[in-house]
């Protein structure tokens, strides 16, 4: 009498987005689609000839994890500038986008304007569901004047592609400072300061639906500004104890959810890293899928 056949474990069925957002981020799936395996059977399953060999389950890569409810974190105190000088900040006064980018353009109110070849106010879609937030331009994005170019934007479209969106359509892109930091250092809290209120008043006017901050210095510059973080908690948690979970924040009297992910070019060095921003990136789509439709365009 023949052993009974083993009962193998049940594999990972994923939606051809999930598929396909894996595959735009370099995540490689080596498993089969929901179709595949149920085209496959038992039979295939147990037939030695049949078998490819698979990876051991230590080396899978991270599924999308189910999506828990969230809850809404306790409003804490907004963060305070640094210094006074954003109390009277002109940012607040912008009437519309190409104001505020002019202005910006002829910002000096820190010492990043006097080494900088071009200014970043962003850019986008002027009425998107979705704000990209990073942190500050890099060389690239000085020269050309653009968020989020070079090889780190590279892989930005790509994970927008991922979740079929692009940079022009739906999406707008902007960085907390305007300016490049020299040598692409770490921004300064007078240099946030006097910065932020840029971005504080491109949220009111653009009304975004999900906010994705990119990076610890994003991520802890909306979640204070919004009253989801003290200032000195948004300093002291690092970027991995902020993502895998929905923030909201009060910024230009909208109250809107913020997930939290890595920067691109923090992926482009820890490539292991990406299945993690997968993650982020499904739980932003969640988010989105739970709110009201999209609105129609004008």
């Amino acid at each position: 009498m023949s052993a009974p056949a083993p009962i193998l474990p049940a594999l990972p069925r994923l939606s051809d987005r999930h598929r396909a957002m894996l595959q735009e981020m370099g995540v490689p799936v080596w498993w089969p689609s929901a179709e595949e395996a149920v085209g496959a059977g038992p039979a295939a399953q147990s037939d030695p000839a049949a078998k490819t060999e698979r990876r051991p389950a230590a080396a899978l890569n991270p599924v999308r994890p189910p999506v828990e409810p969230t809850r809404p974190t306790p409003n804490r105190p907004a963060a305070t500038p640094a210094t006074g000088a954003a109390l009277d900040h002109p940012a607040r006064l912008l009437p519309d986008l190409a104001a505020l980018e002019a202005a910006v353009h002829d910002c000096s109110r820190c010492g990043l304007a006097q080494r900088r070849q071009r200014a970043v106010p962003g850019m986008g879609d002027p009425r998107p569901d979705w704000l990209i937030i990073g942190e500050a331009p890099g060389e690239e994005e000085d020269r050309q004047g653009l968020p989020f170019v070079g090889r780190a934007g590279q892989l930005l479209d790509r994970m927008l592609a991922a979740m079929g969106l692009t940079r022009e359509h739906r999406v707008y892109i902007a960085n907390v400072i305007k300016c490049r930091p020299p040598l692409n250092r770490n921004p300064d809290p007078v240099e946030i300061a006097q910065c932020s209120p840029y971005l504080l008043r491109q949220v009111e006017l653009l009304q975004p639906k999900v906010i994705i901050a990119m990076g610890r210095f994003a991520a802890q510059t909306v979640l204070a500004e919004g009253g989801a973080l003290s200032p000195e908690a948004a300093r002291q948690w690092p970027l991995g104890k902020l993502r895998g979970q929905l923030h909201r924040v009060t910024l230009g009297g909208l109250t809107l959810p913020v997930v939290v992910t890595y920067h691109p070019a923090y992926l482009l060095r820890s490539p292991g890293e990406k299945a993690k921003a997968w993650a982020d990136l499904c739980l932003a789509l969640d988010t989105m899928d739970g709110l009201q439709p999209a609105r129609a365009a004008v």
